[in-house]
This record gives structure tokens, C-alpha cells and sequence, in this order.
């Protein structure tokens, strides 16, 4: 059953990385009962503290994208961190719930015919491109230190994000599967290489996005911070205090 409801996400990611990941939900869903919910909320312990650390670079990483210097203290990043960590692990959940779902439909409807099938998985593609765009953009919005910018001003970043990591994510499943030779010379430890290396591409992604982010806020005028209008200059986002357009040359 977890096989067949998480057939999407096994077959998205990386074959290493899929068969480390689903090793771990068989292992999680065939321990005994008594023994499971201690497991399980270890294993949510570390995911936060890991995913934490994850997002304090994610979060460094923005700041020298959007040319801001952190001046938050260290109790406030990590709580920033952690926030922005324990929402992409419910979004995650989420969209595994999702996938499941809507693999139960795809298996009551599948008498239906192809259509109907085809219907299924397109939306169920859908909702995971809006969660993980929506993930995305709630990361640019929040993780860097400045004024918040305005949705409209994160949506492309978020979108072209999320199409960037799917593409780079079904490339390096192909690379690693076919030209790698990550078992050759990692052995066991070749599913951990191979989702760290996914892990990495992926935070690429989300850099790139947010550098066009950045670079749409540089080359124009108005005002992408929230509340109401201010002047160039007291806006409180270095990207939206400066303008190229204005400039009349690109800011170097």
C-alpha cells in the first residue's frame, strides 16, 4: 500500500534517493506498535533540526541574494529557521497525503478508462507544483531580512523555481541512474550521496528563482514592498531602494 500510494513521489526523485526514502517509510510502517510512536517522533526531531540547519542556509544564502546584511539575533533566526522548516515539512506531509488520495481515486475510478486516469494525474501533478510554488514563495517572502515583498513580486521566482527543480530533479535521476556510477564508487553509501546531491541541486533552484526575484525588484521603479507606497530609498529592501532603470545602466 505505501508502494502504490507513494508511486509518484518514488518515481519522481532519484532512484537511490527514492529507494533510501522508501526503506525508511517501510521501516517506519512494519515496526510494532509500542515501538512506533517513540520511532516516529524521533525521527521528527531530527527532521526539523535537520531541515533547520537547512533553512538557516537557505536563509543566509537569499540575504547576499537580496543584498541585505542579517541583523537578526540568533534566538530570532533560528526561530525564523525552524518555522520555515516545520512548514515545508507539513507542506511535504501534505502533498504525501495528497498523493495518496488521490492514488486511492486513480484505483476506484481506473474502470473508467484512460481519460479519467490521465485526469488524475494531472491533477495531482497540479497540486504539487502549487504546493511546492507556494513553499517556495513563502521562503522568499519570509527568509531574508528586509520588508516583506509584495506576492506578485515572488510568484514568478516561485514558479520558475519549481519547474527548474522538476527538470533538474528528472535530469539527475537520469544522470545518476545511467552515467554516474555512484554505487561504483560509494557502495552502500551511494542512496546518500545520491539524495544529498538532489538535495543540493534542488537549494540551486530555489537560489535561482530568488535571483530573479531580486533582479525583477532591481529593474523597476514602484514600490514591491507591502503597506502602503514609500520612496526609493525608505522602503526598507536594498533591492527596492535602488533602481537600474532609473540608474540608467545595470546595477553592478
Amino acid at each position: 500500500i505505501v508502494a502504490q500510494h507513494m508511486r509518484m513521489i518514488i518515481d519522481l526523485v532519484p532512484a537511490d534517493a527514492a529507494k533510501l526514502i522508501y526503506d525508511q517509510l517501510m521501516s517506519l510502517t512494519t515496526t510494532a506498535a509500542d515501538k512506533k510512536g517513540a520511532g516516529l517522533i524521533v525521527a521528527l526531531i531530527v527532521s526539523v533540526f535537520g531541515a533547520s540547519r537547512a533553512s538557516g542556509g537557505m536563509m543566509s544564502a537569499l540575504n547576499v541574494i537580496y543584498e541585505q546584511e542579517d541583523r537578526r539575533g540568533i534566538l530570532r533566526s533560528a526561530g525564523v529557521s525552524a518555522v520555515l522548516a516545520i512548514g515545508a515539512i507539513l507542506v511535504g506531509i501534505a502533498g504525501v497525503l495528497a498523493a495518496s488520495v488521490l492514488g486511492f481515486v486513480q484505483d476506484l475510478i481506473s474502470g473508467i478508462g484512460p481519460i479519467a486516469a490521465a485526469v488524475v494525474r494531472s491533477v495531482t501533478w497540479a497540486i504539487a507544483g502549487l504546493l511546492a510554488s507556494a513553499t517556495i514563495g513563502a521562503t522568499y517572502r519570509f527568509a531574508p531580512y528586509r520588508a516583506d515583498a509584495r506576492w506578485q513580486w515572488l510568484s514568478v521566482g516561485a514558479v520558475l523555481a519549481t519547474i527548474l527543480w522538476l527538470l533538474a530533479t528528472l535530469g539527475f535521476g537520469f544522470y545518476a541512474s545511467h552515467f554516474a556510477g555512484y554505487d561504483a564508487t560509494y557502495g552502500s553509501l551511494s542512496a546518500i550521496v545520491v539524495l544529498i546531491m538532489w538535495l543540493y541541486i534542488s537549494a540551486y533552484a530555489v537560489l535561482i528563482g530568488g535571483l530573479v526575484n531580486a533582479e525583477a525588484e532591481r529593474q523597476t521603479a514602484i514600490d514591491t514592498t507591502t503597506g502602503r507606497p514609500h520612496p526609493m530609498g525608505d522602503r526598507g529592501a536594498a533591492v527596492a531602494d535602488m533602481s537600474a532603470a532609473l540608474q540608467g545602466a545595470p546595477h553592478r
